[in-house]
């Protein structure tokens, strides 16, 4: 039987150079409904801090954001980075939004900070020993969310019995570990953490047990993707991701840069083994590009879900190559061979 492959967001809400916070959370909510209306799977946020080039830091806010404004695209966290936060509070706020748009939120939950080790202990002075608990804060929430905590003399009511599935986030092996102990379903972080990306998704399958919310196991991966005309245009789009990358690297992050020509240099750049390891999973090209390295991509790691982050400085750009995308994944679905 042909597994069908949903197609997923994760928006960082990335700034361009020459924008603001407020156009940048503008064209998220704008191209949640492009997404909305390509049939692409669910909508998520991620959480970061301390950056002048990113506007996912206030995860929860966005949520509520896109989902009053759309209608039927599940929305949630890509994640919430959970030493970060009270697990009575954010199950108190992912209560709220399921009460509000029902069956349709989705409750990420990663243990990086997504920030620098000083900006996360400002955010929470025992960050590190909330990230060693990371089981155990996950435990809390589940329990918040549980009829069972309905007599306990620490309560969220809004949340008790709310439909809100969690999902664990992952860039290693211990991630892999927990999902599968626990139950839940698995994403792993391979547009950026490339290295355990298969040993990763095959603990987890392997030691998967079943649970009340899935009897079997469910991986979603994340990879780049920029799609254009022509592949020469693509891979012009895509120099604006190089000197993001190297920007992350070097400790230099800046908006998001117009892109060039894809220089030598910038060629050199790519293929530096630092940045190419963050990149290895990078779509870029015509759609026939890169429909193959997505069908090459699926058979390989067997995932059930992509997540896709598409990186582009101009907004049009950005919804051409999420429309062909979505084209992309329903003709792949289409074939009648197994992936």
């Amino acid at each position: 039987m042909k597994k069908h492959i949903a197609h997923s967001i994760l928006e960082l809400a990335i700034v361009s150079e020459g924008s603001t916070f407020r156009q940048t959370l503008q064209q998220s909510l704008e191209l949640a409904k492009v997404a909305e209306a390509n049939n692409y799977k669910r909508y998520w946020f991620a959480e970061h801090h301390n950056s002048a080039s990113v506007g996912s830091s206030a995860t929860s806010l966005l949520i509520l954001y896109v989902a009053e404004n759309t209608s039927t695209i599940r929305v949630g966290s890509g994640g919430i980075m959970l030493p970060n936060h009270s697990p009575l509070i954010i199950a108190e706020q992912f209560g709220t939004l399921a009460h509000l748009y029902p069956n349709r939120i989705d409750l990420g939950l990663g243990r990086a900070p997504g920030t620098d080790t000083l900006t996360a202990q400002e955010i929470r002075s025992d960050f590190m020993k909330a990230a060693h608990s990371f089981p155990a804060e996950i435990e809390k929430i589940e329990h918040y969310f549980s009829n069972s905590n309905s007599t306990g003399k620490v309560r969220a009511p809004i949340a008790e019995d709310a439909d809100v599935p969690i999902y664990i986030l992952g860039s290693s092996t211990d991630s892999a570990h927990l999902a599968a102990r626990k139950g839940l379903p698995y994403a792993f972080a391979s547009h950026f953490a490339t290295d355990h990306l298969m040993s990763a998704l095959k603990i987890y399958r392997d030691e998967f047990q079943p649970s009340e919310m899935m009897e079997k196991p469910y991986t979603i991966a994340g990879v780049n993707v920029i799609i254009a005309e022509t592949d020469e245009e693509a891979q012009k789009l895509f120099t604006s991701v190089i000197r993001m990358f190297l920007g992350i690297l070097t400790g230099n992050s800046q908006p998001l840069h117009p892109p060039t020509e894809m220089t030598d240099d910038l060629q050199d750049i790519f293929h530096h083994p630092s940045v190419h390891k963050m990149l290895k999973y990078s779509f870029v090209g015509t759609k026939e590009t890169v429909k193959e390295q997505t069908k090459a991509f699926l058979e390989q790691t067997q995932v059930d879900e992509l997540i896709v982050v598409s990186t582009i400085y101009d907004f049009k750009d950005r919804i051409k190559s999420t429309e062909l995308f979505a084209e992309v994944m329903k003709e792949i679905n289409a074939v009648d061979s197994v992936i």
